[in-house]
């Protein structure tokens, strides 16, 4: 009976540490929103095996309504996600102890579109008018141009759609270059019909996707976490050097997720992102979170009251490359 209940504990370690085993060689990724071509070089790096070639298992789930990004990561759903520079130091600040591992942002995509019959000719005439907002999130910037400017808006909150801008319900909504304006340009009205505010040009050039997870992963699965930045990377390049293969594998992945789409739009959206990925001097590497980006994201969100302490830059920022 002794030899049995010794037995049986030996087996059980085998089997559970087995399990760790693989856990610890196992990647779980959560971009922030659904599939689409914003996330074209994670597709990529599963497509071609680079991250099998790097030695770890790369298992990509896509929240929903229901299952925030962030959340999925604070209950311990999932290893990484991709996150908005803003929005992440918004949540450090609320006590979730995340990291960035990786900044593939470089450059805002965020602006203001109106129509040109609206007759708003400068970021002043926006004062007293409907501006439509994303109700997922990512408003902080946003809210940030208006308040600098001292102008008073009625904030109109949105789902990803463009109908209420299209039935003139609003008179100005926010927008990704990538996505959203797009859809308006799809949705019949061209270029010299609309008049635009890039953030950037605004100077509020703050850099968006970038890869996160909690500071315990970050001490426990290192080696995991290099595996699968080097191999993201790897992905992007070769997204961007075969942009029509990449499209086709956006399009397999929203199709498999029933996201609808068409070809034009995420051909779009894939130039635009790779575009605002390069970084805005030389010297600087892909992946790479640029100090003077962070401390003007930082000093933003205390002038904005959406942060009440400052972070330290090493306490947040901690690359595996």
């Amino acid at each position: 009976m002794k030899f049995f209940f010794s037995f049986l504990v030996v087996l059980f370690t085998l089997i559970n540490g087995g399990e760790v085993a693989a856990q610890k060689g196992t990647i779980t990724f959560m971009p922030h929103w659904l599939p689409q071509a914003q996330f074209a070089g994670y597709y990529m790096a599963m497509e071609k095996g680079f991250y099998k070639e790097e030695g770890v298992t790369v298992k990509i789930m896509h929240p929903s309504a229901s299952l925030i990004a962030t959340e999925s990561l604070k209950n311990g759903d999932v290893d990484v996600i991709s996150l908005f520079l803003v929005s992440a130091i918004t949540s450090v600040d609320k006590g979730v102890n995340l990291v960035n591992i990786a900044q593939l942002s470089q450059n805002s995509g965020l602006l203001f579109v109106t129509k040109k019959d609206k007759n708003i000719t400068s970021i002043r005439d926006l004062n007293g008018k409907k501006v439509g907002i994303w109700k997922s999130g990512f408003d902080e910037i946003p809210k940030s141009v208006i308040q600098t400017h001292n102008l008073k808006v009625t904030w109109v909150p949105l789902l990803s759609s463009v109908n209420m801008f299209m039935m003139d319900g609003i008179d100005v909504m926010t927008v990704m270059w990538y996505n959203e304006y797009d859809q308006i340009i799809n949705s019949g009205y061209n270029p010299e019909e609309l008049k635009t505010f890039f953030f950037s040009d605004l100077g509020f050039n703050i850099p968006e996707d970038g890869l996160y997870c909690l500071d315990s992963t970050y001490q426990n699965k290192r080696e995991e976490l290099q595996k699968f930045v080097r191999a993201t990377l790897k992905g992007w390049e070769y997204a961007s050097q075969h942009q029509e293969e990449t499209i086709q594998v956006v399009l397999k992945w929203m199709k498999k997720e029933h996201v609808p789409t068409n070809y034009a739009h995420q051909k779009w959206m894939l130039e635009k992102v790779l575009q605002l990925m390069n970084p805005t001097t030389s010297n600087v590497k892909n992946g790479v979170l640029q100090l003077d980006h962070f401390i003007k994201a930082q000093e933003l969100l205390l002038k904005g009251g959406f942060i009440s302490t400052k972070i330290p830059f090493r306490t947040f920022y901690k690359p595996v490359l």
